[in-house]
This record gives C-alpha cells, structure tokens and sequence, in this order.
C-alpha cells in the first residue's frame, strides 16, 4: 500500500508540475507578443501644410518649424498591403513644408504607431525612409529648392525627449518637394523599417531617399505605403 501511495503523490505531482509548466509557458508567450508586431491592417499618411515667415529650407532639414502655422490637412488611406485605397495621387505644393503623421491599425482596431517609438531602446529599431521619385535632395540644390523629408519626434511615448537626428524615426516626419522636383509624378512609397541600433545611429538626413537602402541599412520593412505625388508650382511664403 505504502508503495502505491507513493506512486500516486509521484503522479499527481507530475501532472500538477507540467500543468504549472503549460500555464507558466502560456503566460510567458502572451507576455512576449509586442503589440506592434499583431499585424497593421490598415494605415494613413496626413500631410498638413506649415506655413510661416520662419519656416524654410536649409540644408537636410526645416529651420522655424515651431513657430509654423498648420493650415488644411489631407489623408492617405492605405489597405494592409500598402496600397493607396483614398487620395493615392496627391498634389503638392512644390515650396510648400508638410507635416506628415503617419497613423497605423491593427486588427483589433487598435491605433499602433505610437508603438513604435514607446520609449528609446524601442524607437532605436525603426526608421522611416521616403523611396522612390527621383529627387534632387536640397544639398544638392544650387538655389535651396530640393526635397526634405525630415523625421521630427521630439518625445518618446513614455515622455522621455528625443535626441538628435540619429534618434528620430519618422512616424512624426517634415516634407517639401522643392521647386527643382517640379512637374511629374513621383512614384514614392513611405518605408517603415525595422533595424538594429547600431544600423539606425548611421542613418543620415540625406539618406532617406537612397535606392540602396536595403543593402546599406540591412533590416526588415514592417510598413510599404505606395502613392503618388504630383509637385504644383507653389507660391512663396
């Protein structure tokens, strides 16, 4: 009797160790799962238009931004492949600065973009690049009048201040065609890509429109929105 006890306690131990394995093991994949990585369904790009005395172009990025006044907006929707479902041909002012906030789904419906850039060591995995259109980049411009797209975050999700160009990301970004870009359509799509840190701290300003991007930043592309845009010829602010 005494040995058939000892079996049964040995049994009932095992199955109630696995049991607390399999719960432990559960749980320990829920936790796992990172919100953004559930799968984005649906997402848009809003350009809204900074206008102002103090905003202008200098160089690889915007001066006088903050004291900008946002005028009208306008939205691209995109489906879960990245193809423009609202707006997919939006025209431009060439001189003009655009805010441009990028705003993701999941499938529960839930907004994710603000995932993306939670704090530091979760910010230094992404990058946001513009690919596509053939631009003369405003370094390369003799008058100033070449395209920007400047990532712009300045807090992380848990408040913390964003730091320096190496540390922005892009789901918070600044644009302008320029006056040399004029005319045609520009085919771009808006990438957002998961690096390492250290890929991420040698991303320059000008190497947001890079046709090597792919080799030179080795990584994972977690959103591919695909539009067009036509630049007009703008009015001087």
């Amino acid at each position: 009797m005494k040995t058939t006890k000892q079996i049964r306690l040995f049994v009932a131990f095992v199955a109630i160790s696995l049991g607390a394995v399999s719960f432990t093991s559960c749980s320990s994949d829920n936790d796992d799962v990172e919100p953004v990585k559930e799968g984005i369904v649906r997402s848009e790009l809003v350009f809204t238009e900074v206008t102002g005395e103090s905003v202008e172009a200098h160089g690889d990025h915007f001066h006088g931004l903050d004291a900008g006044v946002e005028g009208e907006s306008i939205t691209v929707s995109f489906d879960e492949n990245g193809n423009a479902t609202k707006n997919g041909h939006l025209h431009l002012e060439a001189d003009a600065a655009y805010k441009i906030e990028l705003k993701a789904w999941n499938h529960e419906g839930r907004e994710v973009q603000g995932d993306f850039i939670a704090d530091k060591p979760t910010a230094d995995q992404y990058k946001a690049f513009l690919i596509g259109g053939n631009f003369i980049l405003n370094p390369n411009s003799s008058t100033e009048s070449g395209a920007i797209f400047q990532p712009r975050e300045k807090v992380y999700g848990n408040g913390e201040a964003v730091n320096g160009k190496y540390e922005v990301t892009g789901i918070l970004s600044y644009f302008t065609v320029g006056h040399d870009n004029e005319g045609a359509t520009k085919n771009v799509t808006y990438i957002l890509r998961k690096v390492t840190p250290e890929t991420k701290a040698k991303i320059e300003r000008t190497d947001w429109n890079r046709s090597d991007y792919t080799t030179a930043f080795p990584g994972e592309n977690i959103l591919e929105l695909k539009f067009e845009i036509h630049a007009e010829h703008g009015h001087s602010h």
